[in-house]
């Protein structure tokens, strides 16, 4: 009998032994935690193509830009989420200001991103580019009449323009930008100028634009390129129908470049997975994923080896504002406030 439990007490520590050795050989389950507020197929396809050739593990949660600034700041050092992802410097500048970024170094990503598409301070990358450009109603505006966006305050446009809100990035950071390049007095002026001439209250977003054109509301409509070719290929046939009778125009190619904004990046302050979020940055930064956002959402690759889709090709050469992408960030507190002192709602 004692001999027995001499055995079965062997058997256990043995089976206890080979339990221990064989915890000591598996490796934590590597992952990077995602706040976004992009809301693209494409962005999933590529986070699950990413997972596929290193077993990163990618966790998404999707909010407005706002939504997850607040969550943020709420969490503190609590938070779960090691990268940022979101639509227009602006907000990043704003994450930035708020603390809740961290610089991040990375030779592949800076080989990837030119310096005017990074942050100075290395807090942030650019993913995509989208220029805010002038649409218009192909059977009804002549393009050779169109040229800058000041000349869209002009009399002959009055009554014809389209834009969504004021209290959306988008336009803030194209204000901000003309406050950069012309200053403060000029940016107003062409606010002013440009309320004056609105078809309508502003309302919806850029596709809605488009479609208010195309319905004979406005004549033309301030709208970021990639939200037509949303258009031309979405399921919806009636807007399908919608983007083939609207152009596109780039204003001030013969001055001071078409506004741009990105969409980007950044390591959270507290996020702990670093090593795994600067491996995703890299990977969304190459040529792979470049040319899939390119291809997919109609956005302009970032990375200088990936030409851009042929659609955004058919919209012909475009010159970029030469101004660091920071200043829209910089100015967005004197948009605001031009915007409300003109009453662009």
């Amino acid at each position: 009998m004692e001999e027995t439990n001499e055995k079965i007490v062997s058997m256990i520590i043995v089976a206890v032994l080979l339990v221990s050795v064989a915890g000591c050989g598996v490796e934590e389950e590597k992952v990077v935690n995602i706040y976004t507020d992009r809301h693209y197929d494409t962005d999933q396809d590529l986070y699950d193509k990413f997972t596929e050739q290193t077993g990163i593990v990618v966790n998404v949660v999707k909010a407005d830009s706002d939504e997850l600034l607040e969550r943020l700041k709420a969490e503190g050092e609590n938070t779960e989420a090691d990268l940022l992802v979101t639509s227009d410097v602006g907000r990043l500048f704003r994450a930035g200001e708020m603390d809740l970024i961290k610089a991040f170094n990375s030779d592949v990503v800076e080989s990837n991103v030119p310096e005017h598409l990074r942050a100075t301070d290395d807090l942030w990358t650019a993913l995509t580019v989208r220029a805010r450009v002038i649409t218009y109603a192909l059977d009804r505006v002549d393009p050779s009449t169109l040229s800058t966006y000041e000349a869209l305050t002009e009399p002959e446009w009055e009554g014809k323009v389209l834009a969504r809100s004021s209290s959306h990035i988008y336009n803030q950071s194209l204000l901000a930008s003309f406050i950069a390049l012309n200053g403060e007095e000029a940016a107003k002026e062409w606010a002013q100028g440009l309320v004056a001439n609105m078809a309508r209250t502003p309302e919806g977003n850029d596709r809605d634009q488009m479609k208010a054109v195309v319905a004979g509301e406005g004549d033309v409509a301030i709208v970021n390129t990639y939200y037509l070719g949303k258009l031309l290929n979405s399921s919806d046939e009636v807007e399908v129908e919608v983007g083939k009778q609207i152009g596109v125009f780039f204003p001030n190619q013969e001055t001071n470049g078409t506004h741009i904004n990105i969409s980007g990046a950044a390591l959270t302050k507290y996020g702990t997975n670093d090593e795994a979020a600067i491996e995703l940055l890299e990977f969304l930064t190459g040529s792979e994923a470049q040319n899939d956002y390119a291809s997919a959402n109609y956005e302009y690759p970032v990375n200088e080896a990936v030409a851009p889709s042929d659609l955004l090709k058919s919209f012909g050469e475009l010159k970029i504002q030469n101004i660091a992408l920071s200043l829209l960030g910089e100015y967005n507190d004197k948009a605001v406030k031009i915007f409300n002192e003109v009453g662009w709602q």
